[in-house]
């Protein structure tokens, strides 16, 4: 279906191509952009905060590659550390000094990780690091919450958000239920339930897995003291605390949210930033409970590509960039301006509704509902949301195709960019209601 007011045949013609080659003609399923009853475009090039389609489109973006990009799109320093580093092949299958260097920058900038294991992507940090827990406690159980997701594991696509609860279809098909049966799901900011849990299983509980700022079912917060009882709890029964910064990690602070929250988890998952936009991911914790890793312990994870030459040399320089230029200065600026000028919009309009924001993070709520998890994120009103989706992507401002998507501020995103945007968000609102 086209809701574009825009040219779009270029886009419609390759979709309609991608659907009899690609399942659904996409490669991850938010594309697809089904949620927002429509069809992708289709993107021809990025440069700093602009996205170009086929079509000749330009759309400011809120996307970011859904995080990577916090240099905004084609940042120098990355594209020539991936030039000079392709240069000299694309994978040896053989340690390379750009791992190291990555390592040392991670383990220097995390307040919790002393050593770190590179991998491909976040999915296989999460995997890895429950494999790790179960492998360090002896224990088979993990506890999950409700909307938070952390890439498609068997064992953690459990009342899963994200691309899963865009679908409708909260659990995955081809998951045995024997595999769901270690995962022990409970609501977010419910410390009751938490509770309850270890009075029941708390013996064989390996470890919680938590996005520590649930970013994948909206834009949820920890209520105060939540995050420090999640730490109380794990300690007192002898289980692993497992901070899912996948997509937090060196977008909110250097240290991502445990540096900002002051909670020292046992391991974290990580990837997006640190890849500079080329496939990467990695888990990290305390060297007592990594050195149970292959080749030292019993725990065994291997990848071909892990580390790969390329994506550590990108990831490197996308670091290094962010701290010359005092990067997480600049977001939490925009960030700012963007949720200041939202809330304004919000009172002059007089709407009930609240924008969540920290950093360069961002999520808008069309519910007067207070958000605490995602029961309350899916209260807001999905048809308001479409036309929202639309009006503003016609206006030439790309967000997110889903209510439960979070959106990403770059550093190359420019005050005129965040007014601009405030403008066509007022207009749009005005338009549709």
């Amino acid at each position: 279906m086209s809701r574009y007011t825009i040219p779009n045949q270029k886009s419609a013609s390759l979709f309609n191509q991608a659907k009899n080659l690609i399942p659904g003609g996409v490669n991850s399923p938010v594309r697809a952009f089904k949620n927002v009853d429509g069809d992708p475009f289709f993107t021809q090039r990025a440069q700093g905060s602009q996205l170009f389609d086929v079509d000749n489109n330009q759309y400011t973006d809120y996307i970011g590659t859904w995080g990577p990009a916090i240099l905004g799109h084609a940042p120098d320093p990355v594209i020539s550390a991936i030039y000079e580093a392709a240069k000299q092949g694309t994978s040896f299958g053989t340690p390379t000094e750009n791992e190291v260097l990555l390592a040392e920058k991670v383990i220097d900038w995390v307040p919790s990780v002393e050593k770190v294991r590179m991998v491909s992507s976040g999915t296989e940090a999460t995997m890895s690091a429950i494999r790790l827990a179960r492998g360090y406690t002896g224990r088979n159980k993990i506890i999950k919450f409700d909307g938070c997701y952390h890439g498609h594991v068997d064992s953690l696509l459990v009342a899963a958000g994200s691309g899963a609860l865009t679908h409708g279809e909260p659990d995955s098909a081809g998951i045995p239920a024997s595999f769901a049966a270690e995962t022990i799901i409970l609501p977010y900011n419910d410390p009751e339930a938490l509770e309850e849990a270890f009075s029941k299983f708390g013996d064989q509980i390996a470890a919680i897995i938590v996005e520590s700022i649930p970013a994948n079912a909206g834009l949820v917060f920890p209520k105060e003291g939540y995050l420090e009882s999640l730490r109380s709890i794990t300690k007192k029964h002898g289980a692993l605390l497992i901070f899912d910064e996948v997509m937090t990690g060196f977008r909110l602070a250097k240290g991502g949210v445990q540096e900002r929250f002051n909670i020292d988890p046992d391991l974290t998952a990580m990837g997006k930033v640190i890849g500079g936009g080329l496939p990467v991911g990695a888990f990290g914790g305390k060297a007592e409970i990594m050195d149970h890793l292959a080749p030292l312990g019993s725990v065994y994870q291997a990848g071909t590509l892990s580390g790969n030459p390329v994506a550590m040399a990108a990831g490197l320089a996308q670091l290094n960039e962010m701290e010359r230029i005092n990067g997480y200065e600049i977001l939490e600026q925009r960030g700012t301006q963007l949720a200041s000028g939202v809330r304004r919009i919000f009172a002059d309009l007089d709407l009930d509704w609240s924008i969540n924001q920290i950093g360069s993070m961002f999520c808008l709520y069309f519910t007067n509902e207070e958000i605490v998890n995602v029961d309350s994120v899916s209260k807001a009103n999905p048809e308001l949301f479409t036309k929202f989706f639309w009006s503003m992507l016609n206006k030439g401002i790309y967000t997110a195709p889903s209510l439960y998507e979070t959106g990403f501020i770059s550093t190359a995103h420019s005050v005129e960019d965040i007014d601009r945007t405030l403008d066509a968000m007022e207009s749009s609102l005005k338009s549709i209601l």
